[in-house]
């Protein structure tokens, strides 16, 4: 048994060759010499990729460490999200979705009854899509959810869905294989943006799923190979450098997020404040059960719309980007885009790994500003 540092920083390197790298370069090739029979294991540029095999056993390592699995790679999160719906459901089925999650969802919903395919939606909290499991395919959840950082019983939601003969998707995006793995909590697959926390540093898109099925695999992959869903061989390389700082990153953002919550629990002006590490929190409890980190995302309401801007207007040491999990703080207004259940004050602040007493500080002047301008 290895720490999640030594095994972030080793996961997925071939074994060593002399006088070769460690970590061998990005593969670029749309084929590969194929005498013979069409067999081995790279063939064409859409089926495999010896860049991608490092960086697909490198994910199963930290999301399935004890146990064998397969991971499949993906152009974006969404390809992801998109090939373990549509590979697994059919016209007539009954998918679950959170009605609370990320931003996309409702259009993978407009998708799926486009397909014939019924969806039901109830929120995160309280276990509320334990109600809708009846005749069921797969539930989907999404915990944290994002923006909304609610937290669900991922154990005890995946045993009524696998009763009920459904299959389970987790999100694990927000939390990383770093904070929970979803596959040791019963998920069937565990689905993540790579874009995000994973890779850190705000540069490649990429999504990837995870499941320990050899048969629910195979779909997957068939169906990436189908709709050419495939990362570039340098994002996979990028994305596989990245894990080498994982844990540094997820520690110190983690420990950043939670000295800001604390900060923020000060300030009259802030409401709605969720942070699932604070023990005020209404998650905590459940998230301290099935969490090991738990994140670097602070959701909170400021009085209104005017107020919420003038605020990321006066940050210094903060993007007003649209991702999370960067390594450089990130927040936004979420209500501009529509779609989310939030107020026009709704701040998701991304907190990354700058020295806390600067960021809790230049967010507080912020504040101050932001109130003295109205």
């Amino acid at each position: 048994m290895t720490g999640d540092g030594t095994r972030s920083v080793r996961a997925g390197l071939p074994e060593p060759v002399a006088f070769e790298p460690t970590l061998p370069g990005p593969v670029f090739a749309a084929h590969f010499h194929l005498p013979g029979e069409a067999a081995g294991p790279y063939t064409y540029g859409r089926d495999t990729n010896p860049t991608w095999t490092h960086l697909e056993r490198a994910i199963v390592e930290l999301e399935s460490p004890d146990e064998s699995a397969e991971a499949i790679v993906f152009a974006s999160g969404m390809a992801a999200i998109s090939a373990v719906l549509l590979s697994q459901a059919r016209s007539g089925d009954t998918v679950v979705l959170p009605d609370d999650g990320y931003q996309a969802l409702p259009l993978v919903r407009e998708q799926l009854e486009a397909y014939g395919i019924e969806v039901r939606t109830a929120p995160t909290a309280a276990d509320a899509q334990l109600a809708h499991l009846d005749g069921v395919k797969l539930l989907w959840i999404e915990t944290p959810s994002n923006p909304g950082l609610d937290v669900c019983d991922v154990r005890r939601l995946a045993r009524a869905a696998h009763d009920a003969g459904a299959l389970v998707a987790v999100d694990n995006t927000l939390a990383t294989p770093l904070g929970q793995r979803p596959l040791e909590l019963g998920a069937d697959f565990a689905v993540a943006s790579g874009t995000k926390g994973l890779t850190g540093h705000g540069d490649l898109l990429l999504g990837y799923v995870v499941c320990r099925d050899p048969n629910l695999a195979a779909r997957v992959r068939k169906w990436r190979k189908v709709v050419g869903a495939i990362p570039g061989p340098m994002e996979a390389w990028l994305a596989h450098r990245s894990l080498a700082t994982l844990h540094l990153r997820a520690d110190r953002q983690a420990a950043n997020a939670l000295a800001l919550a604390e900060a923020l629990t000060k300030r009259a002006e802030v409401t709605g404040l969720r942070y699932p590490g604070l023990p005020s929190d209404p998650s905590y409890r459940l998230a301290s059960a099935q969490m090991r980190r738990f994140g670097c995302v602070v959701s909170f309401d400021l009085p209104d719309r005017a107020f919420a801007e003038r605020f990321l207007e006066a940050l210094s040491l903060v993007d007003d980007a649209t991702s999370f999990g960067s390594v450089r703080s990130t927040a936004e207004r979420r209500g501009r885009w529509g779609g989310d259940a939030v107020s026009e004050g709704f701040i998701r602040f991304s907190v990354g790994a700058e020295d806390a007493p600067d960021l809790i500080a230049d967010v507080e002047r912020a504040l101050d500003e932001a109130g003295a301008a109205g």
